[in-house]
């Protein structure tokens, strides 16, 4: 199926507001139920924006939930981008036009197991500033993005006659604070933004409702399966007489590299869907359709027992949900769409076919290039310093100097951001993995001068967990070699936001660090999977646009290409691997590849 056969032709709904009344939402003066599904315009091809959104109604869905990624609407201090896959208006009308409404998470925070939790790198690069809290600096940056996503979607309001029922403010701050005045301050801001004149909501685990909520914002649960009926009676607890809402279901679960495929049991979350949904109560499933964390937006937790440590999430952001990572649907969407069939007595729209998702045939990527062919101009510090300072966002960073030997021994790095190789006089020497808790590589020096280089991968910034505040990329500390400082770094970003400039292509085995290309042809642009087992740790581009990371650590060995990234005929793949491959050979799948590290 072509892109062109899945356009729509826009309508026009009128949408009244959604208000309050007792423990209940009411629209035309009568009690409404609202049945949402999480679904993130950034993370799906805005040429399928409109095929997830027939799916997500033809399961029974009368609401769109979505996060916006701050960090993607403003990748530089006061220059928007609402241009393609960010033009968060047409994602709203696009939801109207299907007769749907739209719950809107804006943040400034979000979480989502997104670089960042949706932070832009480069307020990490301004000293000492601290996110997520009342610095002023920070709500000043804040209301600036705010009010201007303001203009793209305050028209779009249902009070308005648009799609938009209800704001979040801020997302499940309970887990992170208590501080009701910085809630206060993001509050007013969106009231600034007109983006606060249908329901307000605020998000939180069911215990964590004092620290996260306001007394006159409307308060919604976030709980896992099997937690329904206790996170319930909570909220009626801390909210007597106020409105029933799963703000989060979890109907699914996100995959950190280096860890177990999370599957979930569908047939457990529609027997308690159905449940929540025959007391009355509205529900928004997190997530009816996951998408894909493109580029180098994957986020990472820092959470977990038996002590935290750094979880960078995978490419995919399939989540195990109803539609999956490729839109088709699942068992579980049919589950569902039966539970809220039966628990509403209506019948829903017909299930839009999916469009293909073909195999194709082996391709070699038989053209090297070596990355130390390939670096920028260097720039001078006398220590090294995180990503953001040398105006780098994501990406890459390549930092050298010298070092006499001899020398047998430990050469610190300190708490790394993410993933370290090292390389003397460019051969490998060692690597320093942040999710391992590793700060050192031991390595041999020769007498005389040699060179140092530390290439540093950014895997991913925190999105959830103690250390988000922090969100620099790169070398934070000062590298010892063994209990000696060294000085007189150069620091080469390679952020590779384009594979255009690559030079030095060739056929020849390339050792060490390099990009490796290939062409294949298509005769008919489809989804596909393309198999990443010939490859070690980097990323894929397909005709330019960065697919995403690869590890061969899994669980995820293959990367999602949607059809509107395909050319007829001749199309052009680059893979960047820090590990030496000869010839990488790839293919298209039509399945997933998830293998248990």
């Amino acid at each position: 199926m072509l892109v062109a056969s899945i356009a729509f032709a826009p309508q026009v709904f009128a949408n009244p507001p959604v208000t309050v009344e007792g423990t209940h939402f009411v629209r035309h003066g009568k009690p409404y139920q609202i049945i949402s599904g999480d679904l993130h315009f950034q993370r799906i091809p805005r040429a399928y924006w409109s095929d997830r959104l027939r799916k997500a109604h033809a399961m029974g869905l009368n609401t769109i939930t979505t996060y916006v990624f701050w960090n993607l609407i403003e990748p530089t201090p006061g220059h928007v981008d609402f241009s393609g896959n960010n033009d968060v208006a047409a994602f709203a009308k696009a939801v109207q036009a299907e007769g749907m409404n739209l719950i809107l998470r804006p943040g400034p925070y979000v979480c989502g197991e997104w670089d960042a939790g949706g932070y832009p790198a480069w307020l990490f690069a301004i000293p000492g500033m601290r996110v997520r809290t009342r610095d002023p600096r920070f709500l000043a940056a804040s209301e600036r993005y705010l009010v201007r996503l303001g203009k793209e979607l305050a028209p779009l309001m249902a009070s308005r006659g648009g799609p938009i029922i209800a704001t979040e403010l801020e997302n499940e701050y309970g887990s992170y604070g208590d501080d009701k005045a910085y809630l206060g301050d993001v509050r007013a801001m969106l009231r600034r933004a007109g983006l606060a004149d249908d329901l307000l909501m605020t998000y939180d685990g069911p215990d964590l409702l004092a620290n996260g909520s306001l007394p006159d914002v409307t308060a919604v649960i976030d709980f896992a399966p099997g937690e329904a009926k206790k996170s319930f009676q909570m909220l009626e607890r801390y909210r007597p007489g106020a409105p029933r809402m799963a703000g989060e279901y979890w109907a699914g679960w996100f995959d950190h590299w280096g860890e177990k495929h999370a599957h979930t049991d569908g047939k457990r979350e529609a027997d308690e869907l159905a449940w929540m949904l025959e007391q009355g109560y509205s529900v928004n499933i997190y997530l009816v359709h996951g998408g894909t964390n493109f580029g180098f937006m994957n986020g990472a937790n820092f959470q977990g027992n038996p002590s935290d440590h750094y979880a960078p999430t995978t490419t995919s952001y399939d989540y195990d949900a109803a539609l999956d990572e490729a839109g088709r649907p699942t068992a579980k969407y049919a589950m569902f769409r039966d539970a809220i069939a039966k628990a509403t007595g209506r019948t829903p729209s017909a299930v839009p076919s999916s469009p293909p998702v073909r195999t194709l045939p082996a391709f070699t990527l038989d053209e090297s290039a070596s990355l130390w062919d390939n670096l920028p101009a260097p720039q001078a510090s006398d220590l090294p310093k995180p990503m953001e300072a040398y105006g780098q966002s994501y990406g890459y960073i390549l930092y050298r100097t010298t070092v006499k030997g001899p020398f047998h021994g430990s050469l610190y790095l300190g708490d790394v951001r993410d993933y370290a190789v090292v390389y003397v006089d460019r051969k490998a020497s060692g690597t320093a993995d942040r999710r391992l808790k590793q700060v050192s590589v031991d390595i041999d020096v020769t007498a005389g001068d040699h060179t140092l280089d530390v290439l540093v991968e950014n895997t991913g910034r925190i999105n959830y967990g103690p250390r988000m505040e922090d969100g620099r990329a790169g070398i934070v500390d000062p590298v010892l070699l063994g209990d000696t400082v060294l000085h007189g770094w150069q620091a080469f970003p390679l952020p590779m936001t384009s594979t255009d400039a690559i030079r030095g292509w060739t056929t020849a085995k390339t050792d060490g660090p390099a990009f490796h290309r290939g062409k294949i042809i298509v005769d008919a642009p489809a989804d596909t999977f393309l198999d990443t087992r010939a490859l070690g740790k980097g990323a894929v581009w397909l005709n330019g646009a960065n697919l995403g990371r690869t590890w061969s650590i899994g669980p995820q060995h293959d990367l999602y290409a949607p059809a509107p990234w395909f050319r007829h005929g001749e199309n052009n793949v680059v893979a960047f691997d820090l590990e030496t491959r000869d010839k990488p050979v790839m293919r298209g799948v039509d399945q997933r590849l998830w293998a248990t590290p």
